[in-house]
């Protein structure tokens, strides 16, 4: 790792320590976001050419994807130096300029933290690879010997989360896991050098002046590989194991996240941070508490159909879990690793949930099944609305300002995620919310950048470039600038009040007055008394149209 000093940069102007339970977070994937340097791939100057916009926005604060060092085997989620910038995407002083930047937009900044595994090219590995069997170097990774008379067989038969054997054979005949790429060996956190070192890196970012950090995989840290390894026929379902999972969500996990707070609070404010976590709701409490990580996303409404009961339990049973624990609910309905939501909502219903996620979408050749552009489109703009108007903080991805649909014609030449390759091509992988954003109608790259873009964007990309939409009261964009800066007018407590009375409205109150109502049904229903202060569509005169959403006080 880089033994670079970290320079420290003034936060600013003093904030209020719980900015995040109520923020709006922008998500920027760096590679696909503007290219500064005609390379075709993304960078922090970019991103720094470009916090006009972000400011024209409104958000509270970005979320920066991984921009260490790395071969991208996936996604940058592969990192070499845990404490540098990749080469590709600039300095350490450009991010500094970075934080700079930001925090004069009063924007905060949370980075990504990948502590589960390292990439294959990390020194650490590396030493690994030439230490021999039992030494301290491979300690801190989890190798094993193989099975059979020889060894040639591995550990397990566990598969890797991107397909294949979750395990791979060095060349002196042992295997490591990697619970997801080959290239990401996993991390043994048994080793307190391995622990350690994440506390010097969480320091590391915050005298850099970051305000938080996104935990990548955070249920997945601690293992239990005590021998015999149990095959997969017999290892519990994730979502009921209740902490008895060998490789995920086990109760020990949280030890680590107490002594991350620790270090977080030695800041002032106290650095944040939120877990990617996928386990059950009523698990998820543990990693937000105030003694741990804070905040855990909520992926209940990304993963519901555009259904009123379902969103209406989504949303119920998740303020009462933020309740119970004490922290703030997270809600998101795009990222980098899913199918973009105005996509989802224009894909056929299926009965058996066939469709649900846009799996379908993933295993597609871009073509098949048909989308309904335009009802994805209205269903994502009442979905936004109704998120936006929840208690807690929301989470955007790049691109759904924009209305983005999802990329599904992508060549197979042009794939880069993992998941295509291991799954030999049964699974298209995440690209298609990848793709490098549209900032202009017409250029070699919709004014990504002059020198192309590292995945390629289809035609019909400028018509939803930010220039497509400027100055249009009725755009996507408009509509987005429109809701986050009547949100912070109007944003009052955390507190909820269900109306009930209209079939298919998910209607309720926040405090001070301020109403949401979602139309899921087929037909107009009649709105609310009220003045209407934002609607996701047109209305037909005091009737609220079908998928639409409106703010009213």
């Amino acid at each position: 790792m880089t033994s670079t000093e970290p320079l420290v940069i003034p936060v600013g102007a003093p904030i209020d320590s719980d900015w995040w339970r109520q923020a709006v977070v922008y998500q920027i994937y760096p590679r696909s976001f503007a290219d500064s340097d005609a390379d075709g791939m993304g960078d922090l100057q970019g991103i720094i050419s470009r916090v006009g916009y972000l400011t024209s926005l409104g958000i509270d604060a970005v979320w920066l994807s991984p921009f260490y060092p790395s071969a991208l085997a996936d996604g940058g989620y592969d990192v070499d130096d845990y404490r540098n910038v990749d080469p590709r995407l600039g300095t350490l002083d450009d991010f500094d300029e970075l934080v700079r930047a930001l925090h004069d937009a009063r924007i905060k900044l949370i980075v990504d933290i990948v502590p589960n595994h390292t990439s294959n090219r990390h020194e650490w590995f590396l030493e690994a690879l030439a230490a021999p069997k039992g030494s301290p170097a491979r300690d801190r990774y989890i190798f094993r010997d193989g099975t059979g008379l020889d060894g040639s067989g591995p550990p397990s038969d566990w598969d890797s989360v991107f397909g294949g054997s979750a395990w791979a054979q060095t060349e002196d005949g042992q295997w490591y896991l990697h619970l997801f790429a080959a290239e990401q060996p996993d991390l043994n956190w048994g080793n307190a050098e391995v622990r350690a070192d994440f506390l010097k890196t969480l320091r590391f970012w915050s005298d850099r002046g970051v305000d938080g950090f996104r935990v990548d995989v955070a249920h997945a840290l601690v293992k239990d590989l005590t021998e015999p390894l149990p095959s997969k026929t017999t290892l519990p379902r994730q979502s009921e194991s209740n902490g008895l999972h060998p490789l995920w969500d086990r109760e020990e996990v949280h030890e680590i996240y107490v002594e991350w707070r620790k270090v977080l609070n030695e800041y002032d404010p106290p650095r944040t941070a939120v877990a990617e976590a996928f386990v059950p709701a009523t698990r998820r409490a543990r990693y937000a508490s105030a003694e741990g990580l804070g905040q855990a996303f909520n992926f209940d409404l990304l993963q519901a159909d555009w259904d009123f009961d379902r969103f209406r339990e989504v949303i119920k049973e998740n303020l009462a879990l933020a309740e119970l624990n004490g922290s703030s609910s997270t809600w998101v309905l795009s990222n980098h690793d899913v199918v973009r939501h105005a996509t989802r909502y224009g894909l056929p219903k299926d009965p058996a949930g066939a469709w649900q996620d846009g799996k379908a979408w993933l295993l597609s050749n871009g073509t098949e099944p048909t989308v309904d552009v335009e009802q994805g489109l209205r269903r994502a703009r009442a979905a936004v609305l109704l998120m936006l108007a929840l208690p807690g903080s929301a989470y955007l991805y790049q691109g759904e300002e924009l209305g983005l649909q999802e990329v599904g014609e992508l060549p197979a030449a042009n794939l880069q995620d993992p998941a295509y390759f291991r799954s030999k091509g049964a699974e298209k992988g995440r690209d298609g919310c990848r793709v490098p954003l549209p900032w202009t109608i017409g250029g070699l790259s919709f004014g990504f950048g002059s020198g192309g873009s590292h995945l390629l964007q289809p035609r019909w990309f400028g018509s939803y470039s930010v220039e497509a939409q400027e100055g249009d009261a009725s755009s996507t964009l408009s509509l987005y600038r429109k809701a986050l800066a009547v949100r912070r007018g109007l944003r009052t407590g955390e507190g909820l009040e269900w109306v009930d009375g209209t079939a298919w409205a998910l209607n309720f109150k926040r405090p001070g007055g301020w109403q949401s109502v979602t139309n899921f049904g087929a037909a107009p229903v009649e709105l609310p008394d009220g003045a209407v202060v934002l609607a996701s569509g047109p209305l037909e005169g005091a009737k609220l149209p079908t998928d639409t959403t409106a703010w009213l006080i």
